[in-house]
């Protein structure tokens, strides 16, 4: 059987086969793209193609994300932390009680945020004041007033258990 050519594309619910002499696809093929098929089937694989290397792209960089950043990250989302006085609440808790550091610097809060792929809180000291007022925060006497050693109270605790359990 020489001289026979087949051609065969299946692209969703689109399908085109043609079977015959090389004029006899040809033509067929010529006509289906005519007929605008070839169009649709390119711009679904275009779309296809798309969608994978979005996904890929969206994998990539939930993966670039360091450890420490996606536990924070998870403690935000699980926590329903939505508000940056509660998402330094919960980066507080974070780095004393799931870290133990006892010195919480601006800037280790703020590279906490970045690693977490978090928008940064930028004034921690608007937050934390606010926080204490609300008796979610207390600094022991023998630090003074630096926010650093800023400590959660056992109500700043019970707040973050309770948006835990929404």
């Amino acid at each position: 059987m020489t001289g026979l050519n087949k051609i065969s594309i299946h692209v969703g619910e689109f399908e085109f086969e043609s079977e015959g002499s090389q004029i006899e696809v040809d033509e067929k093929f010529a006509q289906f793209k005519e007929e605008g098929f070839w169009n649709i089937i390119t711009e679904r694989l275009e779309e296809a193609k798309d969608m994978a290397i979005d996904s890929s792209n969206s994998a990539s960089e939930e993966n670039a994300i360091p450890a420490r950043g996606m536990q924070f990250r998870t403690l935000v989302e699980n926590c329903s932390l939505e508000g940056k006085p509660e998402q330094v609440l919960g980066a507080l808790h974070f780095l004393r009680d799931v870290e133990g550091l006892d010195d919480c610097p601006p800037r280790v809060i703020n590279a906490l945020f970045e690693e977490a792929n978090i928008e940064p809180p930028g004034n921690l000291s608007l937050y934390i004041n606010r926080l204490r007022e609300k008796d979610f925060l207390t600094i022991d006497k023998k630090h003074g007033d630096k926010n650093r050693f800023a400590e959660l109270t056992d109500a700043g605790r019970k707040h973050l258990e309770n948006k835990a359990k929404r």
